[in-house]
């Protein structure tokens, strides 16, 4: 369990980057849901993504014990990958990312542009994960696993910055990708006292997080085809899975079609863009209309590809 003092700790290592993101109530977004709802605008940080947070503060911990040029290595579908590359270049660590084949061409381009060398493996992101294993044996390289004590201390900052402005939420949806950003909510809620309930959202298409909740064992899917690709994850972190079994109030499931439409909804309401897995909570807001008069949702993500988001714009549903 983190302590207050921990998170913030990792917040003034955070905040020498950045600053905290906003979180508003939209009239218009209101109007639609029917009540209003509080948005967490983690598609501001320097990165477009909540994840920047953990890579900050996992990185200077790393930094602080290792020389300059020390090189790692991770695996990503996009958003995990910027924040390393972001943190690393600011601690001058040599980072490289594996990302599976076929990957958004504009998360790789954004990737780049931050300073990572990128290497194309695989057909999903376990499998790239793997290889990002075999290459940090290989090579000598310092892996960064997806989820990590340090990354959840990190992202816990937004989750104090939430229920600090807004106290009386009473439920907030997060997506669940490995799980970082539900566990980070948790802790911070805990760490506050809070009794506001967490409700971890996933696709349906890549739904490993839910059934393992739901059978009581870790469940792997066989595949993880969503375009909310931060949310396309086929084999959960145990750890994770332990501390979102015992503090958060549910997980549920929603369809691409449902991302899409709050995708539409964000942009219609808020003019604010935002990936997949940053429009899924709103999409389970939607579809959940019995649970909390105060309810917050997490934007954690605004890295959707161009092609993807014209399709949506246009009333469609992309294929990945």
């Amino acid at each position: 369990m983190l302590t207050l003092a921990a998170i913030e700790d990792a917040a003034e290592i955070v905040y020498r980057a950045m600053r905290p993101t906003p979180q508003y109530a939209w009239p218009l977004l209101g109007e639609a849901v029917g009540r209003t709802v509080w948005v967490k605008h983690e598609n501001h940080t320097p990165t477009g993504a909540f994840k920047v947070r953990g890579g900050l503060v996992l990185l200077q911990g790393l930094a602080e014990k290792m020389p300059r040029g020390t090189g790692i290595i991770s695996a990503t579908r996009g958003n995990h990958g910027q924040s390393l590359a972001f943190a690393a270049g600011r601690l001058g660590l040599d980072c490289h990312i594996v990302v599976p084949q076929g990957n958004s061409t504009e998360k790789n381009a954004a990737m780049r542009a931050f300073g990572a060398n990128l290497i194309e493996h695989g057909t999903d992101f376990d499998a790239a994960k793997a290889e990002a294993m075999r290459l940090a044996e290989e090579q000598g390289l310092t892996m960064i696993p997806s989820f990590h004590a340090d990354l959840v201390r990190g992202v816990a900052t937004y989750g104090l910055e939430f229920f600090r402005a807004v106290p009386e939420l009473d439920v907030v949806y997060v997506p669940i990708g490995l799980g970082s950003g539900i566990c980070a909510l948790i802790s911070a809620r805990d760490a506050l006292g809070l009794k506001t309930k967490i409700v971890g959202v996933v696709s349906d298409k890549a739904d490993a997080y839910a059934r393992s909740l739901e059978s009581g064992h870790l469940t792997e899917t066989a595949s993880a085809a969503t375009f909310a690709d931060g949310m396309a994850v086929r084999c959960p972190d145990e750890q994770a899975l332990a501390m979102i079994r015992a503090g958060a109030e549910d997980i549920v499931r929603v369809s691409d079609d449902q991302v899409a439409e709050a995708i539409r909804l964000y942009y219609r309401t808020t003019h604010n863009v935002a990936e997949g897995a940053g429009a899924a909570p709103l999409a389970a807001l939607m579809a959940d209309t019995n649970r909390g008069a105060t309810p917050g949702v997490i934007l954690c993500g605004q890295n959707i590809d161009t092609r993807w988001m014209a399709e949506v714009l246009a009333g469609g549903t992309p294929t990945p």
